[in-house]
């Protein structure tokens, strides 16, 4: 895999301080340079070395030429741990060295180092190509990982007297010009079946020259009698047609569709002149075929003919790269990238691989490239332009969106592997978005519900990981509160739910949310004030109208955005707790009005009213019934209770 860079030297102004590449690496055939190094007098030795190298290393580190290169770090058994690269490799080594890192990764890292290679190169450029070429050669284990476990299909057109065109995912595996890769097949196979709409390109696999039509042993296939072929495999077509016909295949694949659409046009004109209807209808139909394609594919303006486009994102794990190359505002290339850091890796070291990467697969060099920042690698006769308006924005802004869903997609796909994952990733969100010191791994919400006063109650709903925890929630009725008073009820809830919490040793939950404005969520603080536990707990609250968050002590609300997966467990929480109050509070309120005398006296139950009423139909036909009737419903004892209970005349004979 490295013999690919064996030239850069030769190409460069090579010398002896440039170490052939074709060295054995793992035999530890790379040498180093003796420079001295020039050390402040005023630090210690100990100041200097914060992880204290061996004393072999040292010597090894100290040596170092302040030149561009790659540099290896390998462990006790001699395994490549991490391959970087420098622009000065004394400078960049002895950073690892002389100071603590705030990356645990880092100072692991760091731990394992036994000993030391490096290769010295010409350029940057030229140490950033041999570290990617030696990542893919030995895999280090705390290197920057790139996820990619595809390959990318190409369209190829073929070196024949009559060429094919078809698609491909290996390339060079027949003679011809190969354009691409295309992000995905959907796309490959978009650009074909417009191809074959407009052209009789032959689809078959055989070998045809002068020779084997003038033999005659192949026949005329489907194709030509759908109108798809002209007939290549016996002659009815000549080479110089043909290669007309794969002339103007050559413009789409190269994005040059307008040069196509103005042909088109001159040849329906043409035709139309000449009275020829039909055959003009067919360069018609053909031209608004190549404008619908154009539409779908034109995202840029006309001040901007050639553009090489990289968008970047990023989460805490992954660095997320879109390349866009256009001509005439058509997009004729496309690749996502993505790249798992190891070692906290910096988002302009990923932009600089990503680079690299796409110039070494499309094998071609940028001139002008638009980034959204700068890269930390200087690339020899690479213009980088971070726009910050007009049509080189809005094309970064397409980027954007586009590597904006290739990220949201593979974070999909690992959480579909790896459920905790993506739970993972929504309690960090949560709690940025929250200002909170911990992640919510248990929030409670709250709720009242009452009409004009009657059967006030309230909920509870508690969520656990992001998702309803239905065996813990509660219902309270309001006890202390007279009348319709939310704040108050909000208060009594609040303190009795925590107080009982905290004397049974429960755990509490990490976040707290109250359905309502700055009202209900001081009426909150005050029941944690009493509680002492404000400040352990977070509490906020949400207005229903415009989804308002409000904070304690202050005035203004935060405002989430509507997409936001925070949002969504907030709203989802909020209404979960609505619903729970509500269905307590009908199922009170209609319990209350079928209420009957019966369920006033004392040791008549539930199912003793409901066997009476069953009988009699009505508590005034049961007070005008005989006690003995009554007896043989509930017996004797429950009898001279309801009978006492309602004052009814004691019938009972002796």
């Amino acid at each position: 895999m490295l013999d690919e860079f064996k030239d850069i030297s030769s190409t460069k102004n090579a010398d002896e301080s440039v170490v052939s590449l074709s060295s054995p690496l793992m035999a530890g055939e790379i040498h180093s340079r003796g420079v001295s190094l020039e050390v402040d007098n005023a630090r210690s030795d100990e100041d200097l070395w914060c992880n204290r190298p061996s004393f072999e290393l040292r010597e090894k580190i100290l040596s170092l030429p302040e030149e561009p290169g790659v540099y290896m770090y390998l462990n006790k058994s001699g395994k490549v741990i991490y391959v970087g690269k420098a622009k000065r490799l004394k400078r960049r080594v002895s950073s690892y060295f002389n100071r603590r890192h705030d990356s645990t990764k880092t100072n692991l890292l760091v731990r394992n180092i036994a000993d030391l290679r490096f290769i010295v190169v010409a350029t940057e450029e030229d140490a950033l190509h041999l570290e990617n070429a030696m990542i893919k050669e030995y895999q280090p284990r705390y290197n920057v990982l790139l996820k990619d476990d595809k390959s990318y299909p190409w369209i190829v057109v073929t070196n024949e007297p009559y060429p094919r065109v078809f698609m491909t995912r290996n390339k060079g595996e027949v003679g011809g010009r190969y354009y691409g890769p295309y992000s995905n097949v959907q796309s490959a196979r978009l650009v074909l079946e417009l191809i074959r709409e407009l052209f009789p390109i032959r689809s078959c696999r055989h070998f045809i020259d002068e020779n084997s039509i003038r033999r005659g042993k192949m026949r005329l296939c489907l194709d030509y009698h759908i109108k798809k072929c002209e007939g290549v495999c016996v002659g009815y077509v000549s080479e110089e047609d043909y290669a007309k016909h794969i002339v103007n295949v050559r413009q789409i694949l190269n994005g040059e569709t307008r040069q196509l659409s103005q042909y088109l046009r001159d040849e329906m004109g043409r035709l139309s002149d000449a009275w020829k209807f039909e055959e003009a209808q067919l360069m018609k139909d053909k031209l608004e075929l190549l404008d619908k394609y154009n539409s779908k594919s034109i995202i840029g303006g006309n001040s901007v003919c050639v553009a090489d486009v990289f968008s970047y994102d990023e989460t805490a794990e992954s660095g997320y790269i879109n390349f866009m190359r256009l001509r005439h505002g058509a997009v004729v290339q496309s690749m996502n990238l993505e790249y798992r850091r190891r070692l906290s890796e910096p988002k302009e070291e990923l932009l600089s691989m990503a680079i690299g990467e796409i110039q070494r697969r499309f094998e071609r060099k940028f001139h002008e490239v638009i980034v959204p920042f700068l890269p930390d690698v200087e690339f020899e006769g690479v213009e980088f332009v971070v726009p910050q308006r007009g049509d080189r924005k809005k094309l970064l802004d397409v980027g954007t969106k586009n590597v904006r869903q290739f990220m949201s997609e593979r974070e999909k796909q690992a959480e579909k592997l790896d459920p905790e994952r993506g739970v993972n990733r929504l309690m960090q969100r949560m709690k940025e978005d929250f200002c909170l010191s911990v992640e919510p791994r248990h929030i409670e919400c709250f709720d009242n519900s009452n009409i004009q006063g009657t059967n006030p109650v309230s909920s509870c709903v508690v969520f656990r990981n992001g998702k309803p925890s239905k065996r813990d929630y509660r219902h309270f009725n309001i006890k202390t509160v007279v009348g319709a008073n939310d704040f108050a009820s909000m208060k009594e809830v609040l303190h009795r739910r925590y107080a009982r919490m905290i004397s049974e040793g429960e755990e509490l939950p990490q976040l707290v949310v109250v359905d309502g404005g700055k009202g209900q969520l001081s009426a909150a603080v005050e029941a944690f004030d009493e509680l002492g536990i404000r400040g352990t707990v977070a509490v906020v609250g949400i207005a229903k109208r415009l989804e308002e968050i409000y904070f304690p002590g202050d005035s203004l609300p935060l405002y989430i955005d509507k997409k936001s997966e925070s949002l969504r467990v907030i709203q989802a929480l909020r209404d979960e707790a609505h619903r729970f109050g509500i269905t307590h509070h009908r199922n009170r309120r209609s319990k209350s009005q079928v209420v009957s005398e019966l369920d006033s006296i004392k040791g008549i139950g539930e199912q003793t009213s409901r066997a009476l009423l069953k009988h009699f139909k009505s508590v005034k036909r049961i007070r005008n019934a005989a006690f003995e009737e009554i007896a043989q419903v509930v017996g004797v004892a429950k009898a001279r209770i309801i009978v006492e209970g309602l004052g009814i005349r004691d019938n009972e004979k002796d």
